[in-house]
């Protein structure tokens, strides 16, 4: 199979050889198209190399400013990025102060209502206690003037019971004779 593949690839080349011999170089068409093509693109290199150098130069060199604004940018976005964290930082640092602020405040507050209800407590103690000393007090008023007049009843009674007529005339007789003494 080798030698029906490498029989035809060998008279190709047979061929190919004489035809050079031949006509030389030049007698074949792919030679003129690739002089053709040589000449043409050095008369494009020529003619427009300098226009086509100086677009691509002018093209690299607006890619060029394109790269440095974008870095200019690129800086720009990380100076304010660096500003806004610090921001952040700041901002987080007031909240952090006005959370313990707040905290010490509602101590502060908690104690104090404890205080003020202690004092409230406190007084009401002490105006129960002052309350229940008048109470005490009216009380015992209230039970000596019972007694009293108890006691001025039982007396009245006891006396209207044991005083004749004589006993009371020596008794005013007596509180006269006093009176004189008792008012001086």
């Amino acid at each position: 199979m080798f030698e029906a593949i490498a029989a035809p690839a060998a008279t190709q080349g047979a061929e190919h050889a004489a035809d050079h011999a031949a006509g030389g170089f030049f007698s074949h068409a792919e030679t003129w198209v690739l002089v053709a093509f040589v000449i043409v693109v050095g008369f494009v290199i020529v003619k427009f190399g300098g226009t086509v150098v100086r677009a691509l130069d002018s093209r690299a060199e607006r890619i060029r400013a394109k790269l440095d604004e974008a870095r200019t940018l690129r800086e720009e976005a990380q100076g304010m990025l660096a500003e806004y964290e610090q921001k952040h930082k700041e901002a987080m640092q007031t909240a952090d102060e006005i959370v313990e602020h707040a905290r010490v405040e509602a101590d502060r507050l908690r104690r104090q209502a404890k205080d003020d209800l202690e004092e409230s407590i406190g007084r009401r103690e002490r105006q129960a206690e002052e309350r229940i000393a008048q109470a005490e007090a009216q009380a015992v008023r209230e039970v000596r003037a019972q007694m009293v007049t108890v006691a001025v009843a039982a007396a009245e009674r006891i006396i209207a019971e044991r005083m004749d007529d004589r006993h009371q005339a020596a008794l005013v007789d007596a509180a006269i004779d006093d009176l004189p003494r008792r008012l001086h």
